[in-house]
C-alpha cells in the first residue's frame, strides 16, 4: 500500500466513525456543500484475531487493505488515527462524528465534553454491549487529537418523540422512573431514510403513513406518522423486536427465568445467549447470515425454519405498525437483507395484499428503487441506507454549517 496525499479533500472535512461490536466503519467527507464521501473503509474482526483494515479512496480510485493487530477498540482506533495521519488527510478534518447507540432521552447530536463523557460512562449499564466500545473510540480521538471537535450522534434520538404509550413498559412504575423504558435504535439509519424519501417522493410521502424496515444482522422497524417516529420494534435494548442474526427479538420473559433456573445460568451467560447465540444462528445452528441460510434451506430444515421465522415475524410487525398508523402509504426496505434479498422481501410482502401491498416481480428481482406494482395502494421502496453520511450531515448541522 502506498500512502500519500491523493485523498486530501479540497475543502474542510468531517470524519464519521461508526463503531460496532467487532468493527469500525469510517468515512471522510468533504463538507463545502453537501457532504461528499472521499476516503472510507472498515476495520473488521476487532478482538477476534485476523483483524484487517480495508479502504477505498474515491478521489483517486485507489483501494486496498492490510492486516493489523487490534485486540480491542482502543488499539484499533489508535491504528486508524495513525493510518489517517499517514494518508495526509487528518489536518483537513475539522470535526469527528461518532455513532453512539444509546442516548436515552437526548434528542439530537451533542458536542463531546468532559460532562458528556462522564454521563455516557454513568449510563453504560443501559447498554453494556455497545457504550463501552463507543466511549473507547471517543476517548482515543480525545487523546490523540485533543483540539479536534467531536460530536456524539445518538441512535435513540430519532425515536425521542414517540408517544408515552409506545415508550412505557408494563412493569412496576418505579422502574420507569429509573429510565427502564422503550427507546428504540437504528435511528441514524431511519433519519437518513426519511431524508431520502423526502428527496425521492416529496413532502407528501414523508408526512404520510410510513413503515421503515432496517433488515440486517441487526433488524428493526419503525412506524412514522406526519414525519415523526411513533413506534419501533426494538425496545429497552437492541435485542427486542424482530429476530436478528444472533438476537432473538421478542421472547416470553419467562424464558429467562426458566433457563436460569433449569440450567443455572448466570445473568452474564444468559446475556451471551440472547445477544450472540440466538436469532437466525440459534434456530439454524449453522449461520447468522441470511445469504447462507437461503442457500441451505432446500436441504436443511433448520435453515428453512430460520428463514421462514424471520419473514413471518417481519410480516407480523408490518401488520401491527399498519394498525398503529391507521393504514399504510409507504413501505421502505433497507439494511443488508432489506436492500439485497429479493426472496425475503417477496416472502414478507406476499401475504400483505390486504394492506394494499403488491410487488412487481421483475422490479423486486432487480432490487429496483420502487418494487411495488403500479396498481398497488402502497408504494414499496428499496433505499440503501447510509449511516456515515447521516453522521456527517448531523455534524455539519451541529457545528453550524
Amino acid at each position: 500500500m502506498t500512502q500519500g496525499s491523493s485523498s486530501r479533500p479540497s475543502g474542510p472535512g468531517v470524519l464519521a466513525i461508526n463503531g460496532g461490536s467487532s468493527s469500525i466503519k469510517f468515512a471522510l467527507f468533504e463538507t463545502d456543500g453537501e457532504p461528499r464521501r472521499r476516503l472510507y473503509g472498515k476495520i473488521d474482526r476487532i478482538g477476534l484475531g485476523g483483524a484487517s483494515l480495508v479502504f477505498n479512496d474515491a478521489a483517486s480510485g485507489r483501494q486496498g487493505g492490510l492486516g493489523i493487530e487490534a485486540p480491542d477498540h482502543r488499539s484499533a482506533a489508535d491504528f486508524l488515527i495513525g493510518w489517517i495521519e499517514g494518508e495526509a488527510v487528518l489536518d483537513s478534518v475539522k470535526a469527528v462524528g461518532h455513532r453512539v447507540v444509546h442516548g436515552m432521552e437526548r434528542t439530537g447530536p451533542e458536542r463531546v465534553t468532559p460532562d458528556l463523557l462522564a454521563w455516557l460512562n454513568r449510563i453504560k449499564p443501559y447498554d453494556p454491549d455497545h457504550l463501552p466500545l463507543e466511549i473507547e473510540l471517543i476517548e482515543a480521538f480525545c487523546r490523540r487529537c485533543p483540539g479536534l471537535p467531536q460530536l456524539a450522534c445518538f441512535d435513540t434520538a430519532f425515536h425521542s418523540a414517540m408517544p408515552r404509550a409506545a415508550r412505557l413498559l408494563p412493569i412496576p412504575r418505579r422502574y420507569d422512573a429509573q429510565g427502564v423504558r422503550r427507546y428504540g435504535f437504528h435511528g441514524l439509519s431511519y433519519a437518513y431514510l426519511m431524508e431520502e424519501l423526502a428527496r425521492l417522493s416529496g413532502v407528501e410521502a414523508v408526512m404520510g403513513r410510513v413503515i421503515l424496515a432496517h433488515l440486517g444482522n441487526g433488524a428493526s422497524m419503525a412506524a412514522v406518522l406526519d414525519g415523526r417516529g411513533v413506534d419501533t420494534s426494538m425496545g429497552f435494548t437492541p435485542a427486542a423486536g424482530l429476530p436478528m442474526g444472533t438476537r432473538p427479538g421478542d421472547i416470553d420473559p419467562g424464558v429467562a427465568w426458566h433457563l436460569m433456573r433449569t440450567e443455572n445460568l448466570t445473568p452474564e451467560q444468559f446475556n451471551r445467549i440472547i445477544n450472540h447465540e440466538s436469532g437466525l444462528l440459534g434456530v439454524s445452528e449453522t449461520s447468522s447470515d441470511m445469504r447462507d441460510l437461503i442457500g441451505l434451506q432446500a436441504g436443511d430444515v433448520r435453515a428453512a425454519e430460520a428463514v421462514e421465522l424471520f419473514c413471518y415475524q417481519a410480516r407480523k410487525w408490518i401488520g401491527a405498525f399498519a394498525a398503529a398508523l391507521g393504514g399504510l402509504d409507504t413501505l421502505v426496505f433497507s439494511g443488508g437483507i432489506g436492500e439485497n434479498s429479493a426472496e425475503v422481501r417477496s416472502r414478507i410482502c406476499g401475504a400483505l395484499g390486504f394492506l394494499g401491498v403488491e410487488l412487481d416481480g421483475d422490479r423486486n428481482a432487480a432490487n429496483g428503487p420502487v418494487i411495488s406494482a403500479g396498481p398497488g395502494r402502497v408504494v414499496v421502496r428499496v433505499i440503501r441506507t447510509d449511516e456515515e453520511l447521516m453522521i456527517a450531515r448531523a455534524v455539519c448541522r451541529g457545528l453550524g454549517g
